[in-house]
């Protein structure tokens, strides 16, 4: 059975807000205001979020989230998950341009070194049910480390 699933955010620009005309703010209901800005490379304020690195953090968490869901379903205990996501953002010529690749690289700790191997495959399905890569239209490459205590 299908079903729909709704979320909104706010996206607030005023002229003379901020010091950088380019920086502005996302407001999501009940949540924290979240000021971005566009990337340095792009004359935004490097010290803000910028929707690239955000893009890339939805990705990364995505995938750690379907990864432990799939390992919940498998019985693996993980102890630690880091993730460092890398994104090559290609500029055209006439300014347009788009992500052609982004690698997730997840080093993940578990409890018991035996299940190793079938949690290194469990990354394949995490993949396939994650909610962002299924938005995106670029290359995800995942390249997981599983090591047990």
């Amino acid at each position: 059975m299908k079903k729909d699933f709704f979320f909104e955010v706010q996206t607030q620009w005023e002229k003379g807000m901020f010091i950088n005309a380019k920086s502005h703010v996302t407001k999501i209901k009940g949540k924290e205001d979240i000021i971005i800005s566009a990337a340095g490379e792009f004359k935004g304020d490097r010290d803000l979020y910028n929707p690239e690195e955000l893009l890339l953090s939805a990705l990364s968490s995505c995938h750690m989230m379907s990864y432990f869901y799939v390992c919940g379903q498998n019985g693996i205990d993980i102890q630690e998950y880091k993730d460092n996501a890398i994104g090559i953002l290609e500029l055209k010529d006439d300014s347009s341009g788009g992500f052609k690749e982004v690698n997730l690289n997840p080093v993940i700790t578990l409890k018991n070194d035996d299940q190793n191997e079938l949690a290194l495959q469990l990354h394949e399905k995490a993949h396939q049910l994650c909610f962002i890569a299924n938005s995106v239209n670029f290359e995800i490459e995942i390249k997981p480390v599983v090591n047990g205590r």
